[in-house]
């Protein structure tokens, strides 16, 4: 009896797999590749049997048969913009994907994968909340420059996936309400998400907060002198920026964990950083809530950060009189996956078609 949803999160060394069967994650495991045997293929779409095929290996090795698949939900990538939710891997889907629309990515893979295995028993594949979505208003778009505009790049499968649960949670639908959602990661993206899409977000390489280890907003009059001093080339001060920058750059770590052991030891100068960023990040969310005009069901605190009591102590002693706080700390993108197919297997959502939400002929 077909009853299990495998999920497919490929990373760039690794391939994360997980087994569910409705909510009950059965079983999960980050499936790890050589360079040597990813040197081989000229692209990273190349990649897509090689790695299908462990995955088939893994299944078989612990059980599970392709015949008892109800569903196949891989991760997506760098596709057009297009609006969230659940996305059936079609042929103009699968074409993006192997070209790389918008870059070369190891998500990319998730979609090929997916429909590789599931064409296999005749069952649909998806994608759920890829990297690509895009719900920005117009307004959102204008940066100040005519040469730059602002883009829609965040973490809107996490960000999605914890404003489902928390309407849940409220007895409500995802739809129906308005939700400031701060994704506290390596990156940290606020998010105001208003009746289930994502109107505006900081580009967390760019802009907004400083985090564990990028830069996020800076005075750009001094940035331009930096660019300018003769002492990085583009891709050293690229990695100063996001990989180097914020916590990183001041204390040397990005493990938050550390600086609040450096705290507890009497450290001022992590004291202060690590309360920092949480003023940062204050910032950013009451900024953010006049987007959505103060009208607000919650302000939801998730991702790896958000286990730092510390941390969200600090921000909701700042931003507590917006709304009321939920902290969903963590980030299981295979459980946003398998939720996300589900809504779909349970006809709480209908699955959206890729070419009939994009505009496949620029």
């Amino acid at each position: 009896m077909r009853s299990y949803v495998l999920t497919i999160n490929p990373g760039s060394t690794s391939t994360k797999v997980a087994m569910f069967k409705g909510q009950e994650n059965l079983l999960q495991t980050n499936l790890n590749h050589l360079p040597e045997e990813l040197d081989k293929f000229a692209k990273m779409a190349d990649q897509y049997e090689f790695r299908r095929n462990i995955i088939l290996d893994w299944m078989k090795e612990n059980g599970f048969e392709l015949n008892e698949l109800i569903a196949v939900v891989g991760r997506g990538g760098l596709l057009r913009p297009l609006p969230g939710g659940a996305y059936k891997v079609t042929d103009a889907m699968i074409k993006d994907l192997k070209i790389g629309y918008q870059g070369e990515h190891a998500s990319n893979l998730g979609g090929l994968i997916a429909k590789s295995i599931a064409e296999m028993e005749g069952i649909d594949a998806y994608i759920v909340d890829p990297v690509a979505v895009d719900e920005f208003e117009a307004i959102a778009r204008i940066s100040g420059m005519p040469e730059i505009q602002r883009r829609s790049l965040g973490h809107a499968l996490n960000i999605k996936a914890v404003s489902h649960r928390v309407a849940a949670e409220l007895g409500k639908r995802f739809h129906e309400l308005n939700f400031l959602v701060a994704h506290l990661g390596g990156g940290i993206t606020v998010a105001p998400v208003r009746k289930g899409r994502l109107i505006d977000y900081n580009n967390a390489n760019e802009m907004g907060p400083f985090s564990p280890e990028r830069a996020g907003g800076l005075p750009v009059g001094d940035v331009a002198k930096l660019c300018f001093s003769g002492n990085y080339t583009h891709p050293e001060f690229k990695n100063k920026l996001r990989g180097k920058g914020g916590m990183t750059a001041y204390l040397g770590t990005n493990d938050a964990r550390d600086v609040e052991k450096m705290i507890q030891a009497g450290d001022e100068k992590a004291k202060l950083v690590f309360d920092a960023m949480a003023y940062q990040i204050s910032k950013e969310i009451g900024a953010m809530a006049t987007v959505l005009q103060g009208e607000i069901d919650a302000i939801i605190l998730t991702g790896g950060l958000a286990h730092s009591k510390r941390l969200t102590d600090h921000i909701i002693e700042r931003i507590g009189f917006i709304a009321p706080v939920k902290i969903h700390a963590g980030e299981d993108e295979m459980k946003a996956l398998n939720e996300g197919a589900l809504r779909v297997l349970n006809g709480e959502e209908k699955a959206k078609i890729y070419e009939n939400e994009v505009n496949i002929n620029d």
